[in-house]
C-alpha cells in the first residue's frame, strides 16, 4: 500500500502534495476501468427518446453512477452478470440540445470518475434518409476482391490474419475503401444507382477473415479496409453522383475472436453458451428455416434453428436477452447516422428471433420511414420469402415491418428456365410461372432480384459460359418488376467454372483493381470481345432503365412461353418496354397478333441496344438467339 511507505523528503512532497499524489493515483487507476463505451456517441431528435450505454471496464459495475442535466434523464443502471459491465439507460427528449453528458461515477469515497459523453446534432433529418427502390441498380462488391486504392493498409500488425496472398482463394487479397472510392466514376458510367458492399467492420479472424460476415468488433471499421473516415468519404462521394450505400448488417452472429467473447456482458449474451453437443463441438444451427412458418414444427427443431450457431467461428447473438437486442438495434442507427446510409441488407435474416427482428425493422422505420432494408432469406419457396415483407398476410399475424427481401426463387426460376430444354413443364414455363407467383407478394416490385451473388456460382458459370444466356438472364433482372442487383464482375462475364460452388473463387479479384493486372475492366483494356460486348450491354440496359419511369413503377404483363420465346411488357398509358428472349438456335418467326391487347399494331418501336427501328406489323423474324429490347418511343 502506498501509505505504508515512506516519502523521502528529497522529493519535496508537502502534505498536499502527498494528498495530490494520491489522489491523481486514484483518478488514473479509475480512468483505466473505462475501456468502452457503446454506441461511441449518438444524436439528439430521435422519435425514440430512449438510448442505453453499454460501459466496459474492469469492476466497473462496482460504481455507482449519477448524470445531473437539464433535459436527459438517467432512468435506471443496470449490472452485468460479469462484473466489468454497466448498461445505463437514459431517457433523451426529442427537444434535448445537442452538447456533453458528464456522468459521474463514484465507489466509495476515494475513487470518482467523471465520463463525458456527446450527444451530436443529427446531420439530416428524417426525410433526408431515402432507400433504395425499383428505380435503383445495386452494384455488389466484395471490397477486399474489387480494388486495391491503399496497399499501405494490406497488413496491419496486430491481428490474427495479417498476410496477402492473390494466389490463395480464401486469403486477403488487399482490396479496400480506397479502391471503391477510386472507381465510383466507374460505377457511375455503368449506370449502377446504389452500392452494397459485403461488411466492412473489424474482423479479426485468424483465417478467411476477407468476406467480412465474421465481425469482431460493430464500432470498428476493419483497418485492412481503411478508416471509418474513409467509409464516411465513400459515402459522401458516392451521394454526391447520386449513388445510394448500403451497408451489409448481421445480427444474427459475430466472429468467435470478437472483443467480448472473452468475457461476457451476460450468461446470456450468446445463445449456447456454454451449450455443446456430447462430442464436444458447438451446437451448430439446423438451418431449417420453415420452422419460423411452420406450425407444426417441433420445439427441438425450433431450438436447433435459432439459438444453433452458424457456424463453428460464428457465435449465435441472443436477441431475445433485452440488452443484446438494444445493442443490435441502436448499432444500426448509429451507422445509418454516421455515414448517412441509403439502406441495409440483413445478412441470415431468419436466423434470429423473429420477434425481435420485427421490432429492430419497426424501430428503423419508424425513425427513417423513407428508408429501406432487404432481408436474406435463401429459400427457394416464395411462400417463405413472402412471409418476411411487410404486409403479409400470414396466417400467424406475424407482421416484420421489412421492406424488401432477396427474391431467390425467381433467381432459380430465371437459371432453370434459360439452362432447361423447352417442353410442357421445363424451360421458359419456370420463369413464367414464378413471375405469376407474385400474386402471393405484398409488394413484388420491393423484391431484391439478381442473377448471382457472392454466395453462388457466377451467372457465367451457372449459364456453362453462354454468354448469350448470360445476357437474356441480365436482361431479366433489369426489366422485371423487381429492385435488379448485379455483382461485380458480372459485367465483365467473371466466372468460376473449374471450381463450382468455391466462395473464395465465386468472389475473384477484379480485373484491373491491382497494379500490374494484365487486364482491367475499369477501362476495357486486355479484356476479350465477348467481355467488351457484355460490359456495354449491360450499361446500355442499366442507362435506358435508369431513364425509364415506366420499368420503375409501370405495369406489368407476360405471355405464356411459346416456340422457344417468352415475351414480357413493362407499360403505362404513354409507354410500353417489350422483352423478348430468344432460346432458338435457328431464325423463328413470332407471331406479333398474339399481342394485339398491348396497342402497338404497326407503331414504331426503338431497340435501345443496336440503336435501330423496328415496326411492329403482324410478325417479327428473330435471326439469332438472344434478348431484343423494344420501345414505343425512342429517348
Amino acid at each position: 500500500m502506498l501509505g505504508r511507505h515512506p516519502i523521502p523528503e528529497r522529493y519535496g512532497y508537502t502534505f498536499f502534495g502527498l494528498f495530490l499524489f494520491v489522489f491523481v493515483f486514484a483518478m488514473t487507476s479509475v480512468c483505466a476501468q473505462v475501456e468502452r463505451i457503446e454506441p461511441p456517441n449518438w444524436w439528439v431528435g430521435f422519435e425514440d427518446s430512449r438510448l442505453q450505454l453499454l460501459l466496459k471496464g474492469e469492476d466497473i459495475g462496482q460504481f455507482q453512477v449519477s448524470l445531473n442535466h437539464a433535459q436527459v434523464r438517467l432512468e435506471a443502471v443496470h449490472k452485468g452478470d460479469s462484473p466489468n459491465y454497466l448498461f445505463l439507460d437514459l431517457y433523451i427528449p426529442k427537444a434535448t440540445a445537442p452538447g456533453k453528458l458528464i456522468f459521474q461515477l463514484e465507489r466509495g469515497r476515494r475513487k470518482s470518475l467523471k465520463v463525458s459523453y456527446e450527444l451530436k446534432e443529427r446531420p439530416y433529418n428524417k426525410d433526408y434518409y431515402k432507400g433504395f427502390s425499383s428505380e435503383d441498380v445495386i452494384y455488389l462488391i466484395t471490397p477486399d476482391r474489387f480494388a486495391n486504392g491503399d496497399p499501405d493498409n494490406d497488413q496491419v500488425p496486430g491481428l490474427r490474419e495479417n498476410r496477402i496472398d492473390r494466389k490463395d482463394d480464401y486469403a486477403r487479397h488487399g482490396g479496400d475503401i480506397r479502391g471503391i472510392i477510386d472507381h465510383l466514376d466507374y460505377i457511375e458510367e455503368m449506370g449502377f444507382t446504389a452500392i452494397w458492399s459485403s461488411p466492412l467492420l473489424e474482423n479479426n479472424m485468424p483465417e478467411q477473415s476477407y468476406h467480412g460476415y465474421a465481425i469482431t468488433d460493430f464500432y470498428r471499421v476493419d483497418p485492412r479496409f481503411g478508416t471509418l473516415e474513409d467509409y464516411q468519404e465513400l459515402a459522401s462521394k458516392a451521394r454526391d453522383k447520386g449513388i445510394k450505400l448500403i451497408m451489409d448488417q448481421v445480427a444474427n452472429h459475430c466472429g468467435l475472436y470478437h472483443w467480448w467473447m472473452d468475457d461476457l456482458p451476460f450468461s446470456d449474451w450468446i445463445n449456447g453458451q456454454p451449450v455443446f453437443e456430447e462430442d464436444g463441438t458447438v451446437k451448430v444451427s439446423n438451418h431449417r428455416r420453415t420452422t419460423n412458418q411452420d406450425s407444426y414444427a417441433s420445439e427441438w427443431d425450433q431450438e436447433y434453428m435459432s439459438n444453433g450457431w452458424f457456424v463453428n467461428a460464428m457465435p449465435d447473438l441472443n436477441q431475445k436477452n433485452p440488452f443484446m437486442a438494444n445493442y443490435i438495434t441502436q448499432n444500426s442507427i448509429w451507422w445509418i447516422e454516421t455515414l448517412g446510409l441509403g439502406g441495409i441488407r440483413q445478412d441470415t435474416y431468419p436466423y434470429p428471433d423473429k420477434d425481435f427482428m420485427a421490432s429492430w425493422a419497426k424501430r428503423i422505420m419508424t425513425e427513417y420511414p423513407h428508408f429501406s432494408i432487404v432481408g436474406e432469406e435463401w429459400s427457394y419457396n416464395p411462400l417463405l420469402v413472402g412471409y418476411w415483407q411487410d404486409g403479409a398476410k400470414n396466417r400467424d399475424g406475424y407482421t416484420s415491418y421489412l421492406r424488401s427481401v432477396m427474391d431467390f426463387p425467381m433467381q432459380k426460376a430465371l437459371v432453370d428456365a434459360l439452362t432447361e430444354k423447352e417442353d410442357w413443364d421445363s424451360g421458359w414455363i419456370k420463369l413464367y410461372e414464378a413471375l405469376a407467383n407474385d400474386f402471393h407478394y405484398a409488394s413484388p416490385r420491393d423484391l431484391l432480384m439478381f442473377a448471382d451473388n457472392h454466395d453462388m456460382d457466377r451467372i457465367y458459370t451457372q449459364m456453362k459460359e453462354d454468354a448469350v444466356l448470360t445476357k437474356m438472364a441480365m436482361a431479366f433482372v433489369m426489366l422485371s418488376p423487381r429492385i435488379p442487383q448485379v455483382y461485380y464482375g458480372t459485367e465483365v462475364l467473371m466466372e468460376n467454372t473449374q471450381q463450382p460452388d468455391s466462395h473464395g473463387l465465386i468472389r475473384s479479384d477484379f480485373p484491373g483493381g491491382w497494379e500490374g493486372d494484365t487486364a482491367d475492366a475499369f477501362s476495357g483494356e486486355g479484356l476479350s470481345e465477348k467481355a467488351l460486348d457484355m460490359q456495354e450491354f449491360l450499361r446500355k440496359v442499366a442507362h435506358f432503365r435508369k431513364a425509364e419511369p415506366v420499368i420503375h413503377s409501370g405495369k406489368t404483363k407476360h405471355f405464356a412461353p411459346k416456340d422457344g420465346t417468352y415475351v414480357l411488357f413493362r407499360y403505362s398509358d404513354e409507354r410500353t418496354v417489350a422483352l423478348i428472349m430468344n432460346k432458338n438456335e435457328e431464325p423463328v418467326q413470332l407471331d406479333l397478333s398474339r399481342f394485339s391487347e398491348m396497342g402497338l399494331d404497326g407503331k414504331q418501336m426503338y431497340d435501345p441496344i443496336s440503336e435501330r427501328v423496328v415496326v411492329w406489323g403482324n410478325s417479327l423474324t428473330l435471326e439469332t438467339r438472344g434478348v431484343l429490347l423494344l420501345t414505343n418511343q425512342k429517348l
